[in-house]
């Protein structure tokens, strides 16, 4: 019998493949997606994606969906507050682990194992140190299909956010940003892929700048 978990769920790539990485596994089954969502905006926090795409998302890949609200411009101390909520009830249903999509940054893996074991939760990372060339790659080659909703103006220029994610995208990063954006050079939501019941259906909106950062406006 495998092990039923929680996934912390951006509705981007990385999130995506981390839960297809876990259903291949026989140890590990996700039974609830956890994601972060801004009130005031009702989006995503830091992507920008509406509540309501976030939804059809969790719909189709058939899985029932938290949202963990917090205010715009939330402090980490009322962040951490809400989501240690959201942990403690999650604990009170017998899960004891949580899996996140990251890739490569220590400073974050230290900081969400520190975070959960205050709810006496422990981390997943199903990912972890994977080549980020070849992750990206194999994640357009099996058929997922993602478009760029959040870019960091930095690091790449406004042309780069509201494009689909795939070869062409890949092969026009600068050298330095990597191709999963790990470092939070961009982020993107999954619209379709083998893992899911249905695509979901959306159309684009306008380019806005915030922070920044240059969002797509999903509709």
């Amino acid at each position: 019998m495998s092990e039923p978990i929680a996934l912390c769920f951006s509705g981007g790539k990385d999130s995506v493949m981390t839960l297809q990485e876990i259903q291949k596994s026989r140890e590990y089954r996700v039974v609830e997606l956890i994601t972060t969502v801004t009130d005031a905006y009702n989006r995503v926090s830091m992507h920008g994606v509406r509540r309501s795409l976030l939804r059809r998302q969790a719909e189709s890949l058939g899985l029932p969906l938290v949202e963990v609200v917090v205010p715009p411009e939330s402090s980490n101390a009322v962040y951490e507050r809400e989501m240690g909520k959201a942990f403690s009830k999650i604990r009170d249903k017998g899960i004891c682990r949580i899996a996140f999509g990251d890739i490569f940054l220590e400073d974050l893996r230290d900081y969400r194992e520190l975070q959960l074991a205050a709810s006496r939760l422990t981390c997943l990372f199903p990912i972890w140190k994977k080549p980020t060339q070849s992750l990206a790659r194999t994640f357009i080659d099996e058929g997922f299909r993602a478009v760029t909703v959040c870019v960091d103006s930095k690091v790449l220029d406004r042309s780069f956010v509201g494009r689909r994610f795939d070869t062409e995208f890949l092969d026009d990063l600068p050298d330095k940003v990597d191709p999963c954006g790990e470092n939070g050079e961009f982020h993107t939501f999954v619209f379709d892929g083998p893992i899911f019941s249905r695509p979901i259906e959306f159309t684009g909106g306008t380019v806005v700048e915030r922070d920044g950062f240059f969002f797509y406006d999903l509709l």
